[in-house]
């Protein structure tokens, strides 16, 4: 009789596409706050170029050299809208060369910055696998610190054998038995290096202070031979509500992960997902555990064309968002709701296997967390609009999926 495998299905590059489309939007909102930055530096550059030549014999006009500063920035701030400003303009040569010179500085600047942030979000995104795995581990450790402290109260007991009530339900616990006995997660710990062998002091500190004084892990020692949906509530409450919590495993976590205030959310729902998983008995697979289903090569070329095709667009996109918000001022709008719209026009017009609903509907949601509570309606109502006049315009076409989902 051949014993069947319980399927683990682990959320390796599993960063599904809508955890791409936050950690996107999380490092374009950062992108465009740097952009904004390197602006004011620009303009600064162009006004300490007009302050007074304290080392010049002849006299400084100093009104005239405000005005001219004033000149260069207004130029300047003209130029970042319509390139061709600058060329076709009757400024003074100096007025020219320094804005041409803050052009040149803003432009490397914020290259550099997108090139950084570019990298920072792949980078933040390859780590989350690391990060939950740890988070699973942990959980792992603890129930086998208990299975050591059970085996050595057994040896000093001797001949002498005590209860140890339910002191090993911990140990026990058949879902962090199923992730252990999978193949597919003892791969994912190998290929993302994971382990804890360099805190076995500090695993026990934390189990005695932390793990064994909570409320869920003494109410987990009162059951008598727990289900497997108990044991899935305390391994899931323990993950939430004191891994999660606990200032000691969180400061753990943020020394391993420099982005960790971001992906915190992330690496727990994918941890919990893994324990929901393992605690399905009906998940069984006769022949062998599955394959890490999604590929992230797919998957890290939407996420870096999702990031450049909004950046390149977004001038397009916010006259489009002003046009359809006259009685608004552009600037008035939520900074975050600017971002989301010009990411959703951006993946609408260049990923046509992907839905036009399901773009709308997830760009919704990432609203409803990262900006104003009235963001919800704005964001709907406004790519409804839009949607539909890029469709009619031609400049959204959809093949395949893409195609089929929206008629």
């Amino acid at each position: 009789m051949q014993i069947p495998y319980i399927c683990i299905t682990l959320p390796i590059s599993m960063l599904n596409r809508r955890i791409l489309r936050v950690k996107a939007f999380q490092n374009l909102y950062a992108f465009e706050q740097c952009k904004g930055s390197n602006i004011t530096i620009a303009r600064d550059f162009i006004r300490e170029s007009f302050l007074p030549d304290l080392n010049s014999m002849e006299i400084q006009d100093k009104p005239a050299l405000i005005k001219d500063s004033d000149e260069a920035v207004k130029l300047f701030d003209q130029n970042l809208e319509n390139g061709s400003i600058l060329k076709s303009s009757t400024a003074k040569p100096k007025i020219k060369q320094v804005v041409l010179e803050a052009i040149r500085q803003f432009q490397a600047a914020t290259e550099k910055d997108r090139q950084f942030m570019l990298k920072n979000m792949i980078v933040s995104a390859e780590r989350i696998p690391h990060l939950y795995l740890l988070a699973i581990e942990l959980l792992q450790a603890f129930a086998k610190h208990v299975e050591k402290e059970i085996e050595k109260k057994k040896k000093l007991a001797g001949d002498n054998p005590i209860a140890f009530a339910n002191e090993m339900n911990l140990a026990n616990n058949q879902v962090l038995k199923n992730i252990r006995e999978s193949a597919t997660y003892r791969a994912a710990l190998a290929r993302n290096h994971v382990n804890l062998d360099d805190i076995e002091l500090e695993l026990k500190e934390w189990f005695r202070d932390y793990i064994k004084t909570s409320e869920t892990y003494q109410e987990y020692l009162l059951l008598v031979n727990p289900s497997i949906d108990q044991d899935y509530e305390a391994a899931d409450d323990l993950l939430k509500k004191v891994i999660f919590k606990n200032e000691v495993f969180l400061n753990f976590f943020s020394e391993k992960d420099l982005n960790w205030t971001e992906n915190k959310s992330v690496v727990r729902s994918l941890a919990s997902k893994v324990l929901k998983n393992a605690s399905q008995p009906e998940q069984v697979e006769l022949d062998s555990l599955p394959e890490i289903a999604i590929n992230w090569d797919e998957d890290k070329e939407f996420f870096q064309n999702i990031f450049n095709f909004t950046i390149e667009n977004i001038d397009s996109s916010k006259a489009m968002i002003a046009q359809k918000t006259k009685n608004w001022d552009i600037e008035r709008l939520a900074f975050t709701d600017k971002i989301i719209i010009s990411m959703a026009i951006a993946e609408m017009k260049n990923f046509p296997s992907i839905p036009v609903k399901v773009s709308i509907n997830e760009y919704i949601d990432i609203s409803k967390t990262y900006s104003t509570p009235k963001s919800k309606q704005f964001v709907n109502g406004l790519l409804d609009v839009l949607a539909k006049e890029l469709t009619d315009s031609g400049q959204i076409r959809k093949s395949g999926r893409g195609l089929l989902d929206n008629k």
